[in-house]
């Protein structure tokens, strides 16, 4: 769908936390294939991909089925985040004051925040290491300050450069792609490719739980993608879009993990043994993930600036964030990231996984209790007017029901933990294997909306018909 703003829409994004008016909306559907395929072939994916074969010790056949059923499963979740954008035309962490309310919320907001810094942090390291391989004489802390400088100037442009970029890196990329893995299926170094591993169970559930929390982790920011499309496309074309981009894009970088890993010797690093695997292409291989690190990189740090903005604004609630605001505080998550990730230890993103199933252990009742807020309670209409009020408006300061549910949601997944805090009795007896995310998602939702549909006064407000969505 072509629109006036469509051609009109400046490159430098004016909008932060705000609502997007139906004059401002522009794009087509597609654009969010091309973002999550495109995002989606980075080193940070690989790195995580590899894990399969390396930590939990599958075989490759294995291993590509324990990812693909993850992603599958995953990708669910994150696209149908991803679909509420163009009917809200607000930032997915502001819509969750509807579900929480505006001091209720909180919580999430800051979780979510921490995390998408994290992942800043690990890829500015990548990047760094993607820049050293490709230059030598770069050191890896220049290489880091490089790429989170490149990936500052994307951010601090905003949402349409971000698209534009993927559109771009969608081709590339995905040719980049499939040109590795055609040289080294034919340039294996290894004897034991199809043989070193084998199927075990704990290995299998682990690595269908870290395919299926790649794109969970992805829900707090998904929907800020989508938001300026127009009000009335499709649902179901947003969610396809998105899932068949994400779950496609991410399958592939995480099946080239553990393709190279187990195409070099035991031991390397994984993205030493991308570029020993990938031989005469292994310097075009590091250029290409390197300029897609720094790429997809500015979502994340887009991500965790618009978290810090909402945050701000609950408190601050005469406050205005404009393009200015937000380029401000982008500098200066950067400028702590780069800080911290020059002295990091050499075992950072290792560090950074296990913080990251320590924090998703608190966003996975969020994304059920959202989701089925949306699709099921409110059917994607709520008063934005509301969720801007520093009091919550219709929706309150706190909402006990999502808050209760919320907590139990947290509760119910402590046996199933597999974390480095923490391992439950339930994951110990059966190998290590995490299933906290899908017990929290199969208990959190029916009593989220069990609890929802008990709400007196939110049946009140749904007769006097006060719940649409307005501004």
């Amino acid at each position: 769908m072509v629109t006036a703003a469509t051609t009109s829409a400046p490159l430098i994004e004016k909008h932060t936390i705000g609502y997007v008016p139906p004059e401002d909306r522009h794009g087509k559907t597609r654009d969010l294939f091309t973002l999550w395929f495109g995002g989606n072939i980075a080193p940070l994916p690989i790195v995580t991909g590899a894990l399969g074969v390396q930590m939990f010790h599958l075989n490759l056949v294995w291993g590509i089925v324990a990812i693909l059923v993850g992603h599958l499963v995953g990708g669910v979740l994150m696209a149908l985040h991803s679909a509420q954008g163009p009917q809200m035309g607000i930032p997915q962490m502001i819509q969750s004051r509807a579900q929480f309310g505006s001091l209720g919320a909180l919580l999430v907001v800051l979780i979510a925040g921490i995390m998408y810094i994290g992942f800043f942090a690990s890829n500015i390291v990548l990047a760094g290491k993607s820049l050293h391989g490709v230059v030598d004489s770069v050191p890896v802390p220049v290489g880091i300050v490089i790429g989170a400088l490149g990936s500052g100037i994307i951010g601090i442009i905003g949402y349409r450069f971000i698209h534009v970029l993927n559109r771009i890196g969608t081709w590339v990329l995905g040719a980049g792609i499939v040109l590795g893995f055609g040289y080294i299926f034919t340039h294996v170094q290894t004897a034991d490719f199809l043989t070193r591993g084998s199927f075990n169970i704990s290995g299998w559930l682990a690595t269908v739980s870290l395919a299926a929390l790649w794109q969970i982790a992805f829900a707090p920011y998904v929907s800020d993608y989508s938001r300026y499309l127009p009000a009335n496309v499709p649902v179901a074309a947003t969610f396809w879009t998105t899932y068949l981009g994400t779950v496609l894009g991410s399958s592939l970088s995480f099946i080239f993990g553990a393709v190279a890993v187990l195409a070099t010797p035991v031991g390397m690093d994984t993205m030493d043994a991308v570029k020993l695997a990938t031989g005469s292409i292994g310097p075009l291989m590091l250029v290409l993930f390197l300029l897609s690190v720094i790429s997809h990189n500015a979502l994340n740090l887009y991500g965790a600036v618009l978290s810090l903005i909402t945050l701000i604004q609950t408190f601050a609630y005469r406050w205005i964030p404009t393009a200015k605001s937000r380029a401000i505080l982008s500098l200066i998550i950067l400028a702590a990231c780069c800080f911290a990730a020059v002295g990091a230890s050499a075992n950072f993103i290792g560090h950074f996984v296990d913080m990251v199933l320590v924090l998703l252990v608190v966003l996975v009742p969020w994304t059920a209790i959202n989701l089925i807020d949306f699709y099921a309670i409110h059917k994607g209409k709520y008063d934005i007017n509301s969720i801007f009020k520093v009091d919550g408006g219709i929706y309150g300061r706190y909402n006990p029901q999502a808050l209760l549910a919320y907590a139990i949601g947290i509760v119910v997944q402590i046996p199933f933990m597999n974390t480095p805090l923490y391992v439950g009795p339930i994951s110990e007896h059966i190998n290590g294997a995490d299933l906290s995310w899908l017990v929290g998602l199969l208990i959190t939702s029916p009593l989220y909306y069990w609890l929802a549909n008990r709400d007196t006064a939110y049946k009140r407000r749904l007769a006097t018909g006060k719940l649409a969505n307005s501004i």
